[in-house]
């Protein structure tokens, strides 16, 4: 009997955790006697991989066995690499060429083209039986969109932004923390020496979770988030406020890139990628240079950016990874496919995989933050999930 084949790719920002997820999977699939196919670059490998040239099946498509994954989870990204490639809405531009003018090609608009008919004659030419997919809710719209065609899919959430609606958790969110109030705690060191206002710049794009708790856990004085629009005046005398309240005659605070100043939009640079979003970053920087303007104080401004979702998993990351890995195995083995492993409330469950575009994920403003003052603020702690999301 032919052995059922695995397709498994990342897709999006790398983060820890990715690679101990990937070898759980293939470990417990070769256990479960499947074949296992690893997918390069995420949904780039199904969309140029040529069925007409035979030097993209490598360059794209590689069989996995227990030695491919036996040290990978020793080390941070993603083994298989990955891409913000999304199949169903491709710039002309960047159509492959031997795509181009095929009926595979639907057109959307005069900018991008569908080739979701393309990549479903990959998996059926290679054979896979049910795809593995770990990726934000970009990368997990597209698996979704492969459910409704009737490719069997088992989706796994990660995103060091937790932002991924119908799970309580996402891989690398707890080492993007960890990452993050180790450099919070670090910086107070020259911030303090000179006395200075220090402003930290984090990843969140929809979602201000990684400012809040890590503004929370460092005990930083003040800390903006996405959800909030906020006054650069009112921040200003804060921050003047919270540094002559200290000792070492400094302040310190964190802000969300997807931050918004009252009256502003979100900073936003660049062309933006195959799922409509411009490359975030830099509030942290303006809201530096008027801080100064404001108080006349020296600032220091730090961003984290991509230090953040570097290196290995913290251990939580280790666990969930592994944990989600082994659920998506028993999916399969159970043939119960059109799903995303999640947690809920502590305890590894699933949802039907249409469940991400359901909704947007973000801080319970109300429950966890005080909007007048810029801090974190936990209402009520009886009941509380782990990670206040």
């Amino acid at each position: 009997m032919t052995k059922k084949t695995i397709g498994l790719l990342t897709g999006g920002g790398d983060v820890p955790g990715l690679n101990p997820c990937m070898k759980t999977v293939v470990m417990g699939a070769l256990e479960s006697d499947y074949r296992v196919i690893g997918i390069r670059r995420g949904w780039e490998g199904l969309l140029k991989y040529n069925l007409d040239e035979p030097s993209t099946y490598d360059y794209y498509i590689r069989e996995l066995d227990r030695e491919d994954v036996r040290t990978i989870d020793r080390t941070g990204g993603t083994f298989l690499h990955t891409s913000r490639t999304n199949p169903q809405k491709v710039r002309e531009k960047d159509v492959p060429d031997f795509l181009r003018n095929t009926s595979y090609g639907k057109k959307i608009d005069d900018e991008r083209v569908d080739y979701t008919d393309y990549v479903k004659k990959v998996i059926e030419h290679l054979g896979i039986d049910v795809m593995v997919t770990i990726g934000g809710d970009d990368t997990l719209s597209y698996s979704a969109r492969l459910h409704r065609e009737g490719i069997p899919v088992v989706a796994i959430p990660k995103t060091m932004d937790n932002d991924v609606f119908g799970t309580d958790y996402c891989i690398g969110f707890s080492t993007a923390v960890t990452r993050s109030v180790e450099m919070i705690t670090n910086m107070r060191t020259p911030v303090g020496s000179h006395e200075r206002i220090g402003i930290v710049e984090l990843f969140g794009r929809n979602s201000g979770e990684t400012s809040l708790i890590s503004a929370y856990l460092a005990y930083v004085d003040r800390a903006i988030i996405t959800e909030v629009p906020f006054s650069m005046e009112r921040l200003a005398e804060f921050l003047m406020e919270d540094k002559r309240n200290n000792s070492s005659n400094y302040a310190i605070m964190t802000i969300s890139e997807g931050a918004i100043i009252e009256g502003g939009d979100v900073v936003e640079t660049g062309e933006a990628d195959a799922y409509g979003h411009r490359k975030l970053g830099g509030v942290g920087q303006i809201t530096a240079e008027q801080i100064k303007k404001l108080t006349g104080q020296d600032i220091m401004y730090q961003q984290l950016a991509y230090m953040m979702r570097s290196g290995a998993p913290d251990s939580l990351d280790r666990m969930v990874a592994m944990s989600f890995g082994h659920l998506a195995v028993q999916l399969i083995n159970r043939r119960e496919t059109g799903k995303m492993v999640a947690l809920h409330g502590g305890k590894y469950a699933t949802v039907p995989i249409d469940m991400i575009m359901a909704g947007k994920k973000r801080v319970d403003v109300p429950a966890f933050y005080d909007i007048e003052n810029y801090r974190p603020k936990i209402k009520d702690f009886m009941g509380v999930p782990m990670f206040l999301s």
